[in-house]
C-alpha cells in the first residue's frame, strides 16, 4: 500500500522470483546471501560473504594449530550448507578424511549445540577440535563439554562462526568467524538508498564482504613463529610471525585479525 519504500533482509526459502512482486511495484530488496547469487536483469542488489572460504580458513586455522581430529555442528538451510563446503575442502587440502558421524545436524541454537555435542563426543576416538556453523551452537557445545567434565581448549577446541556480543562473556571466551555485521548493516543500507535515490545501475549487483578469524580463548593460538632476531624468513619474505598473521587475514582481498 505504499508504505514500505525498501526492503533489506535475509531470505532462506525465497528466491528472486518470490521477491519480484516487490520490484515490479518499484521497492528495491537487497538480500544477505551465505554465497554469490545470480543478478540478471531484475533489480536485485545481494552482499554477501563467501561462507564457504570463510568457514574454510576457520578449519584451516584449527589444523595449523595442530588439532587432528576436527567435527562440525551445523544446520542444512541458509549458510549451514556453504559452511559444510568450507570444512570439507579444508580438510581435503591436509588429505583427511570426514568419518561418519564427524559432521552433526541440528538447529542453529545452544540446545542444537548441546545435543550435536552429545552425538560427537560418543565418537571413537572423539573429535579433539569442533567448529560450529554458528556461535549459538558452539556455546551449546562448550555447555556440554562442561557437563561431562572435559575442559576447553584443554581437552577439546570449539570454534564458533558470527562474532556475537556473548561470545566475549563466555567462558572461554569463544574463538569465531567474524562478519563484521555493522559493515554488511551499513554497506547494505548505502545499496538501498542507491536504489531509491535513482543511482543504482537497472541490473541487479553482487557485493562482497569481509570475514576475520577472531582468536580468543576456546582453541589454541597459532605456534608461536621464531624471534625476530633469528630473521627466519619463508618463501613469501615474510617472518613466520608475520606469515602467521597474514594467513590469518585470508586470501583475495578480504581482512582479517587476531584479537
Amino acid at each position: 500500500q505504499g508504505r514500505v519504500d525498501g526492503v533489506i533482509g535475509v531470505f532462506f526459502h525465497s528466491s528472486a522470483r518470490d521477491l519480484a512482486l516487490l520490484l515490479e511495484q518499484q521497492i528495491p530488496v537487497v538480500r544477505l546471501e551465505a554465497t554469490a547469487k545470480a543478478t540478471g536483469a531484475l533489480p536485485l542488489d545481494n552482499i554477501y560473504v563467501d561462507n564457504i572460504a570463510a568457514a574454510r580458513h576457520a578449519v584451516l586455522y584449527l589444523i595449523r594449530c595442530g588439532y587432528q581430529h576436527i567435527a562440525m555442528l551445523t544446520n542444512q538451510p541458509g549458510p549451514g550448507q556453504p559452511r559444510v563446503v568450507g570444512y570439507r575442502a579444508a580438510l581435503a587440502e591436509h588429505g583427511r578424511r570426514e568419518r561418519e558421524g564427524d559432521v552433526q545436524i541440528g538447529a542453529f541454537t545452544v540446545e542444537g549445540g548441546m545435543a550435536g555435542m552429545q552425538q560427537l563426543l560418543q565418537l571413537t576416538p572423539r573429535p579433539d577440535a569442533v567448529f560450529a556453523a554458528n556461535d549459538l551452537m558452539a556455546i551449546g557445545a562448550m555447555v556440554a563439554c562442561k557437563a561431562t567434565g572435559l575442559r576447553v581448549p584443554t581437552d577439546l577446541a570449539v570454534m564458533g562462526f558470527d562474532d556475537i556480543p556473548t561470545d566475549q562473556i563466555v567462558s572461554p571466551a569463544l574463538t569465531t568467524v567474524s562478519q563484521f555485521q555493522n559493515k554488511l548493516g551499513g554497506r547494505s543500507a548505502e545499496l538501498l538508498f542507491d536504489r531509491i535515490e535513482g543511482s543504482a545501475p537497472a541490473w541487479g549487483r553482487n557485493v562482497e564482504m569481509p570475514f576475520a578469524i577472531v582468536v580468543r580463548e576456546s582453541a589454541c593460538a597459532l605456534p608461536a613463529g621464531p624471534s625476530a632476531s633469528q630473521s627466519s624468513i619463508s618463501e613469501s619474505g615474510c617472518t613466520a610471525q608475520e606469515e602467521n598473521k597474514r594467513w590469518v587475514s585470508g586470501e583475495m582481498g578480504l581482512y582479517g585479525f587476531v584479537r
